[in-house]
């Protein structure tokens, strides 16, 4: 997938850009405390870490059952991401 269109996928969503506005705050949280926080409803908060996971924004690790998600700041883009969330907010 391109920059463009990576770009482009990140930012169409609105849910996409809460889910990765509160990770970039609290740096990592499982899904029931990322759906409260964004008030958003625990399968959308689902298929939208799917799709951040597919693009390298945020990476998964699982304890058991439970699932923790967190940015992946080894993909040199987030940094970009960070700054440009910041910016208008």
């Amino acid at each position: 997938m391109k920059s463009q269109d990576e770009l482009l996928s990140i930012f169409s969503s609105r849910g996409r850009v809460k889910i990765l506005r509160y990770l970039l705050k609290v740096g990592e949280a499982n899904i029931t405390n990322i759906a409260k926080a964004t008030k958003l409803h625990h399968h959308t908060v689902e298929k939208h870490l799917r799709k951040l996971v597919e693009l390298g924004i945020i990476e998964e690790q699982r304890i058991g059952r439970l699932r923790i998600f967190r940015v992946l700041w080894l993909n040199p883009k987030i940094n970009a991401l960070k700054e440009l969330i910041e910016a208008f907010e």
